[in-house]
C-alpha cells in the first residue's frame, strides 16, 4: 500500500468548486461551503477525490482541521489520476 502526502490551501464560500494544481502534490481547493462544523473539511475530501479520480476513503486529512492549510493523505495500491 502506497502513501502519499498531499498539500491543500482551501477557499471557502467560492461560487464555483474547483481544484488548481500549483505542483504535483500541492493543490489550491475552491468549495462553496463556508466552514462550519466540519463541512468544508467533507467537501474538500468530496472535491479532491473527484479530481484525482479515487474514492473519498482514500483520502484524510491529517493536518489543519480547523485551518485553510490542510495536508492530506492519500491510501493506495495506485497513485491518484488526474482530469
Amino acid at each position: 500500500m502506497e502513501k502519499m502526502l498531499i498539500k491543500i490551501k482551501v477557499f471557502t464560500n467560492s461560487k464555483k468548486e474547483e481544484v488548481i494544481e500549483k505542483s504535483q502534490n500541492s493543490f489550491d481547493v475552491k468549495i462553496k461551503e463556508k466552514p462550519i462544523q466540519g463541512l468544508a473539511n467533507k467537501a474538500v475530501i468530496k472535491v479532491l477525490a473527484l479530481h484525482l479520480k479515487i474514492p473519498q476513503q482514500k483520502l484524510k486529512i491529517i493536518k489543519g482541521l480547523k485551518q485553510r492549510n490542510k495536508i492530506v493523505v492519500f491510501s493506495g495500491d495506485r497513485k491518484p489520476q488526474k482530469i
